[in-house]
């Protein structure tokens, strides 16, 4: 699927069934003799966060569209009700984050993205971040889709991206995730929480 350009209507059909997917993992049973189910256990947990889908048209063509659907936690403790602290505290350093909460979160791309050297082929990705506190940190575009999110294969890297980081223009209590047109051509994914903002550039490859 990732060489292929497909319409709207699949990336639909896609992100429901994923989504669908992982609802119904969440509610199956464990076995009573305390035997471990054969899919990872991180599967059986619900959701804890709102989810959204974010798309964006480019050039005005609906065979290009870019689309991302991801949970949205907040800064506060959904079970207390107390403020944390997002980077650096509950999105540790140094370590790959699922970019979101819950299920994995979803790239869709109808059209190759260029982004610096790197060309992301048309198709669905899975997004991770890797949080550094000294140095750049990495938007990690997997091949795998359809996991819990905090299941992270290395092997399946497709790309590490250097995101840009600055100061959020304003506070943000909810992880968001926005695809903005950008005026010189292309898009900026945006990445904004608590106060600071991770973004990136990309332009499509006709």
């Amino acid at each position: 699927m990732n060489n292929a350009r497909f319409p709207f209507r699949i990336i639909r059909v896609l992100a429901v069934m994923l989504a669908g997917a992982a609802c119904l993992m969440a509610q199956q049973p464990q076995p009573s003799n305390g035997a471990r189910m054969n899919h990872p256990p991180r599967m059986a947990r619900a959701r804890l966060s709102p989810h959204e889908t974010v798309s964006q048209v480019f050039d005005g063509k609906r065979d290009n569209r870019v689309t991302i659907v991801y949970g949205r936690p907040y800064s506060k403790d959904p079970r207390s009700g107390e403020e944390r602290k997002i980077w650096g505290g509950l999105v540790p350093y140094d370590k790959v984050w699922r970019l979101g909460a819950d299920e994995a979160t979803l790239l869709i791309a109808q059209q190759p993205l260029v982004i610096g050297e790197t060309t992301i082929p048309a198709g669905a990705y899975t997004l991770f971040m890797l949080p550094v506190e000294s140095g750049p940190s990495k938007l990690i575009v997997s091949k795998q889709i359809g996991q819990w999110g905090l299941q992270y294969d290395e092997k399946q890297d497709l790309a590490r991206l250097d995101l840009k980081k600055e100061t959020a223009a304003k506070p943000m209590a909810q992880f968001t995730i926005a695809i903005e047109k950008n005026p010189s051509g292309g898009g900026v994914l945006k990445l904004t929480w608590e106060n600071t903002r991770f973004s990136l550039a990309f332009t499509i490859k006709p």
